[in-house]
């Protein structure tokens, strides 16, 4: 697929969305009618969740809700944007994304001091410069048809692998304490101490990047693919963008999570070496 049959793709969904234009609300609440008969798909589970007395019912409403809610509002704020000419909005739409991001990645690691700080700055990092590659290669124009639904693809997978990531490092150094403190005792640096702690979180947290790039268009249709083909691209031209989707994907998330734990070090350890007691107390 050219980019340039993409953008005109891009382009011409983009301004078919015009809020001014006559009958755009009438056509827009005949719209939402079918997401409106999909929430019976969630009268099932709210069903399924009362009969099972799993007391998960109003938190299956409040998320639909909330969903519905943000994903509408977000759908007028992108047309604003796709509309504008000043690069400017895209790295203001970018740096929201990830700063939400880093706040939910944080908020999984709690217990890593800064955990938001660090998971910010890593998405950004590895997002970053996995969009930098992808615009020098021509890969992807820099217009706001591309880089923020691109964007929004890596920062939420870099946001879960990062925040696992994180979490899980926390939980092996502390359940593994002694085993550090000896190393560190005999002279090991703090990378060295906490080198089998480091890859077994860094496996973890990536292995569900990888086995979906294993199985992509064998389980189920990606996002991406799923989303061109219903816009009317040709499966041919679909499964060359989800080929590049998966590619940046596994690229942004290996960065983030690599330079999350080299960034949790200065939480985890004293500037003698040695680990925070503050960090990993009961």
């Amino acid at each position: 697929m050219t980019t340039s049959s993409v953008s005109a793709l891009l382009q011409r969904l983009a301004q078919e969305v015009d809020p001014w234009a006559p009958g755009f609300w009438r056509d827009f609440g005949i719209g939402m009618l079918k997401p409106l008969a999909a929430t019976a798909a969630v009268a099932l589970a709210v069903a399924l969740s009362s009969t099972q007395r799993l007391g998960i019912e109003a938190e299956m409403l409040y998320a639909v809700a909330r969903s519905f809610l943000q994903l509408s509002v977000i759908g007028f704020v992108l047309q604003f944007i796709f509309t504008q000419k000043s690069p400017l909005w895209i790295l203001l739409a970018y740096l929201f994304m990830v700063t939400v991001a880093g706040y939910t990645a944080g908020q999984r690691a709690r217990r890593v001091p800064r955990g938001g700080y660090i998971a910010g700055v890593s998405i950004l990092v590895g997002t970053g410069v996995t969009m930098f590659l992808l615009v020098v290669l021509s890969v992807f124009e820099f217009t706001p048809q591309y880089i923020i639904p691109v964007a929004g693809m890596m920062v939420g997978n870099t946001m879960t692998v990062t925040g696992v990531t994180m979490k899980k490092l926390h939980e092996d150094v502390k359940s593994q304490r002694n085993l550090v403190e000896t190393a560190l005792a005999l002279g090991a640096t703090p990378r060295q101490a906490t080198a089998g702690q480091v890859r077994r979180s860094l496996v973890i947290a990536l292995s569900p990047v990888i086995d979906s790039a294993k199985t992509v268009g064998l389980i189920a249709l990606p996002g991406a693919m799923t989303g061109l083909i219903m816009g009317g691209a040709s499966p041919l031209e679909a499964i060359q963008l989800q080929i590049v989707v998966m590619n940046m994907l596994m690229g942004a998330s290996t960065v983030s999570s690599i330079l999350s734990t080299y960034l949790c070090w200065p939480a985890f350890f004293t500037k003698a070496f040695q680990l925070e007691d503050s960090v990993f107390s009961e």
